[in-house]
């Protein structure tokens, strides 16, 4: 056989199936604990199979696919002013993962579309199930069966929370009713779950990007907005009041701070606090380029003894040190201004892809909880988190290249409704 039949009579050829079996493998891939690696692997051989190469100019029309490539260029230069045996040891290669975009990005048409699509919301919905589950039912967070920490699965909760407020509001303004109570109501339930993880700066983060879509979104309609916003403190401070977690987690705040001030740093706040001082301290020691690709770990490691007469020398007792829990500092001490400037340029491109296909709401929304989430963790560290929003994004995209569906119409101007039509140079 040349090829494979659809039941819709379709005849597949093998490399388009295998195509698509790689996609939808690589969007369910992206939850258990280390399929990922596996799954981007195959994404490449597919992209090369599939002639990927051929497309790469114009691929690098998109401004994210150009922020990537920036981003991730800086870390390779800067190996060059870093001890090449020491680099290895981290963990900051996973921040290449973001290369995946070239591929997935690459091989998405119209056809394949709905495939990824599908299974990109099968696998996530899957992964809420089982957390829901897992807190439900053994009163434990995280997923343990993907080996899924509570910040990742934090994480994951809120992005699901900004898909599914923007989501509703995309099919309000098409008159779909029931779909848009159903994705709210979604949200809703997104948010109460997020509430009994222990990722306090994951959950402020998305509670501020909740209150600053309504902003965006009700600007000039101020009763709208107030009522609004009214509405989604209620719901916050509600969810707040029936979380222990969150009790729990609240009050331990105000015990690490004052334990903090006593000279006691070993709790959650005091070392992010400590780990945070030695940060700042290594970005001014090498303020321009940093002290090279790979070297956080080990200044970070190196200054517990020294630093401040070693009055952190307690800290890897505690917590073992394997990066500073703040995306800012850790890309700083890397490579000073040079990698934070890159990390802005990165963010910008991604907001701007969104901003070209008239989605600058939701590409706002992703780019602020990225940086938001960043400030209290190495986000971009995460081996599932970004590989997904990239996804969305990418999928994102594509519908509205195609489709033209995505973007937020305002009823009483329906000559916008043809959205964007145009197919780019990368569709066969």
């Amino acid at each position: 056989m040349k090829g494979f039949i659809l039941s819709s009579g379709i005849v597949l050829s093998w490399r388009e199936l295998l195509v698509r079996f790689v996609l939808v493998f690589f969007c369910l891939a992206l939850w258990p604990s280390g399929l990922v690696y596996w799954g981007i692997g195959l994404l490449v051989v597919a992209w090369l199979v599939d002639g990927g190469l051929s497309r790469f100019p114009d691929l690098l029309k998109e401004p994210l696919i150009q922020g990537v490539l920036v981003f991730c260029g800086v870390w390779g230069v800067g190996l060059l002013w870093s001890d090449f045996s020491v680099s290895l040891t981290g963990k900051w290669e996973k921040y290449f993962i973001l290369l995946i975009i070239i591929p997935f990005f690459s091989l998405l048409n119209k056809e394949r579309l709905p495939w990824v699509t599908g299974a990109l919301i099968s696998g996530y919905l899957g992964v809420v199930v089982l957390g829901g589950y897992q807190y439900a039912v053994l009163g434990e967070q995280g997923i343990s069966l993907f080996g899924m920490s509570y910040l990742n699965f934090s994480s994951a909760l809120g992005i699901g929370v900004i898909l599914a407020v923007y989501g509703g509001w995309v099919t309000l303004s098409r008159m779909r009713w029931f779909l848009s109570a159903l994705l709210w109501i979604t949200a809703l339930l997104l948010l109460f779950l997020q509430f009994r993880e222990n990722a306090r700066g994951i959950l402020l983060s998305t509670v501020m990007i909740l209150l600053l879509m309504f902003c965006l979104r009700y600007q000039v309609k101020g009763k709208v907005l107030a009522s609004y916003l009214a509405s989604i403190i209620a719901v916050t401070v509600l969810f707040a009041a029936s979380s222990d977690v969150f009790h729990k987690r609240l009050e331990a705040i105000g015990s690490d701070l004052q334990l903090f001030q006593q000279g006691h740093y070993q709790t959650s706040v005091g070392y992010r606090l400590a780990i945070w001082d030695i940060g700042l301290h290594g970005l001014v020691d090498a303020p321009v380029i940093g002290h090279g690709s790979g070297m956080a770990k080990h200044y970070l490691q190196n200054s517990f003894m020294s630093y401040k007469e070693g009055i952190y020398q307690d800290l890897p007792e505690f917590h073992e040190a394997k990066h500073f829990h703040n995306e800012l500092i850790e890309i700083g001490v890397h490579l000073g201004l040079l990698g934070i400037l890159a990390f802005i340029f990165l963010l910008w491109c991604w907001f701007k892809t969104f901003k070209q296909h008239q989605m600058a709401l939701l590409g706002g929304a992703i780019v602020c909880f990225t940086f938001l989430s960043g400030l209290t963790d190495t986000f971009l560290l995460y081996s599932r988190i970004p590989p997904f929003l990239l996804a969305v994004t990418a999928i994102a995209v594509c519908w509205q290249r195609y489709e033209g569906s995505l973007d937020l119409i305002d009823r009483k101007s329906p000559q916008i409704k043809g959205g964007i039509r145009k197919r780019s140079s990368m569709a066969r």
